[in-house]
């Protein structure tokens, strides 16, 4: 399973050009049908001033997902309103580097430089300053409600076995 881990910092050059992390191009590649990192897709997120991405592959994913959900017609319309019609397909071109839209670099603050976010099977794109404000802030929230990578797999673990009741 290929998963976006870790997180690159990246110049942007004056025509909004940014270098997509190799080992995120790889994980892009793989999702593929093609083998190759062609492209991806990029929207604003819905909870922080950063941009969302993902391979155009995940993106149908999540429509085909969206397709299954019992939810409203309102509930459906917001969905399909602030994810896909707020995406934009970016090709990557030779050399690694993809094309950042200027409404949607004004949008996370991105100007010089970029800050690419693993997020496993997406990833995210910050203006750097403000990454680091949001990884401590997560650090804080996730240390007072005791999260941790056991409390991962515990929670697996629980959810699989059966119950002895």
């Amino acid at each position: 399973m290929a998963v976006f881990l870790s997180t690159y910092l990246n110049k942007v050059d004056k025509k909004g050009r940014v270098s997509v992390p190799s080992q995120f191009r790889t994980v892009l590649a793989k999702q593929s049908p093609e083998g190759t990192a062609t492209g991806l897709v990029v929207f604003r997120s819905l909870q922080f001033s950063a941009l969302e991405a993902c391979s155009p592959e995940h993106m149908e994913k999540l429509a085909a997902d969206l397709e299954q959900m019992d939810i409203s017609a309102e509930e459906r319309d917001l969905y399909e309103m602030t994810i896909f019609g707020d995406s934009v397909q970016l090709p990557v071109d030779g050399d690694g580097r993809i094309l950042l839209p200027q409404d949607l670099m004004d949008y996370a603050g991105i100007t010089e430089q970029a800050s690419f976010v693993g997020r496993s099977k997406t990833f995210q794109i910050w203006e750097p300053g403000a990454y680091q404000a949001r990884v401590e802030e997560a650090r804080a929230q996730s240390r007072a409600s005791g999260i941790s990578l056991s409390s991962i797999s515990s929670a697996r673990r629980a959810a699989a076995s059966p119950s002895k009741d």
